[in-house]
Formats: structure tokens, C-alpha cells, sequence
């Protein structure tokens, strides 16, 4: 029974939940404001293997003042009973589509390693390609070490950056069919992975039209043994061991 590392649970319908939990040990569901972070907290009172993160999706409008300092308050206020901040991070593909102001972003996510810092919290980021050099700046700046770079893709400079700092990233099911995370998976050593879903977003490949679920890790498991030269048990017990350890699970 896996870990995954990274699923939106409260986007799924309440219904399905009890389903898509047998197929996991436990789940970290990420939190995208404050009433995804409240749903989340909901979910996580209710299922003993959902363990909550809160925090602000970056692909959207950034919150305005009195909800940003809300959202901070509620954090501060429900610190116990969450694993980590997040989501939190950079808009890379917001910009691709618009032009977008990425210094209150940049603050926002300032604000967040602060609050991970303060809280004594690991932090799961949005942060891909050249916007995960910021992250990086930000991390190394205020001496936050527990991050997790959810879906990560990046050039090798950086991901040697974040293999010498300690980070984390987590794997998705599109490494069956993607060559590029295939590549990511033999450049980063097994002690610094974990596996995900973010779910519900919907893969393709062999997942075409199925609705994404922590069954879909087995697949993940899979490549990732294959390319390490491991069995599917070594890579399993590997990963899981890392994510129950970075979290405290």
C-alpha cells in the first residue's frame, strides 16, 4: 500500500472518496484557498488516512489583502492538524497563456516559507522549470530544507541544486508515457522521490479516460523500479519510506 504524496481530494465527489482510499495506505491532500482548505480539514477529520496540507494554489488569481491575511490566520489556527503547507508556489503555466505580474506571486510564496519556517512545517511547492530557481532562492534564503517539488520538471543545474539541498519531488503516472520524466526519474537518486497522483487531474496513456486514482501508483512503481534496477518491492518500500518520513506520518 503506497503513499500519495499529492491528490486535490476535495475535488472529488464525496461519494467516491471511501473508494479511492482502499487503494492507499494515506494520502496528503492539498489544499488550493481557504475553503478548499476547509473541505480539506473536513476530510481529514473524517478518514484517519488523509492527512492535510493547506495552503494557495499559484495557477490563479492571487487572493487580496484581507483574504490573504484570512487565509494566514486560519493556517495559524488549524497548524496542528495539518502535515504541511501547501500548495503553494509559482504560476508558470498561468504566464504561458497571460501576461502576468509575478512579483506579488514571488511575495506570496516568500510568505508561505515563512510561515512553513515559523509553523516547523515541510512545504509542497508548485514550482517547474526556471520558476523552481526561485523557489530554490527562497528556500536557501530563509533555511527551509523540507520541500517537496510536487510534478516537477526542470533542466539538470537545477535539479542538482535541489539533490544537493535535500528536496523532494514526487512522480506521476504520465512517467509511462513521457519520456521527459522518465529522464528526471534516472537523474534523481531514490532517496529524494515519492509518488503521486494529483488527482483529479486526468492522465493519458494507459489512463485515457479513467478517472485518476492512488491505484495509479502500481504504474508509477513500476517505471520507477524498472529504471532504478530495482525490484518493484525495493522501490515500493524505498519511496514509501521517504514520504512517511518527510511528512511524519
Amino acid at each position: 500500500m503506497l503513499i500519495d504524496a499529492h491528490i486535490h481530494l476535495d475535488q472529488y465527489k464525496e461519494h467516491d472518496i471511501p473508494l479511492l482510499l482502499k487503494a492507499a495506505k494515506q494520502v496528503v491532500a492539498v489544499s488550493t484557498d481557504l475553503e478548499s482548505c476547509e473541505k480539506t480539514l473536513t476530510l481529514a477529520r473524517n478518514y484517519p488516512q488523509v492527512k492535510a496540507t493547506f495552503g494557495f494554489h499559484p495557477e490563479q488569481a492571487l487572493p487580496n489583502p484581507e483574504q490573504e491575511d484570512a487565509l494566514f490566520t486560519w493556517i495559524r489556527l488549524h497548524a496542528d492538524e495539518m502535515v504541511a503547507i501547501g500548495e503553494v508556489g509559482l504560476p508558470y503555466y498561468l504566464k504561458q497563456e497571460n501576461t502576468v505580474d509575478y512579483i506579488p506571486y514571488i511575495s506570496l510564496l516568500e510568505r508561505f516559507i515563512v510561515l512553513a519556517k515559523e509553523l516547523e512545517k515541510p512545504i509542497v511547492l508548485h514550482a517547474v522549470y526556471e520558476d523552481a530557481s526561485i523557489a530554490c532562492d527562497l528556500l536557501e534564503k530563509h533555511g527551509v530544507t523540507n520541500a517537496h517539488f510536487h510534478w516537477f520538471k526542470g533542466d539538470d543545474e537545477v535539479i542538482q541544486r535541489m539533490i544537493h539541498n535535500g528536496y523532494f519531488i514526487s512522480i506521476t503516472p504520465d512517467c509511462t508515457y513521457e519520456t521527459e520524466i522518465q529522464q528526471l526519474i534516472k537523474k534523481v537518486p531514490i532517496e529524494r522521490m515519492m509518488v503521486e497522483t494529483d488527482g483529479p487531474w486526468p492522465f493519458d496513456g494507459p489512463f485515457t479516460n479513467k478517472r485518476t486514482s492512488p491505484q495509479m501508483m502500481h504504474k508509477t512503481i513500476e517505471v520507477i523500479a524498472t529504471l532504478k534496477g530495482l525490484s518493484m518491492q525495493e522501490a515500493a518500500t524505498s519511496i514509501t519510506r521517504n514520504t512517511a518520513a518527510f511528512y511524519r506520518l
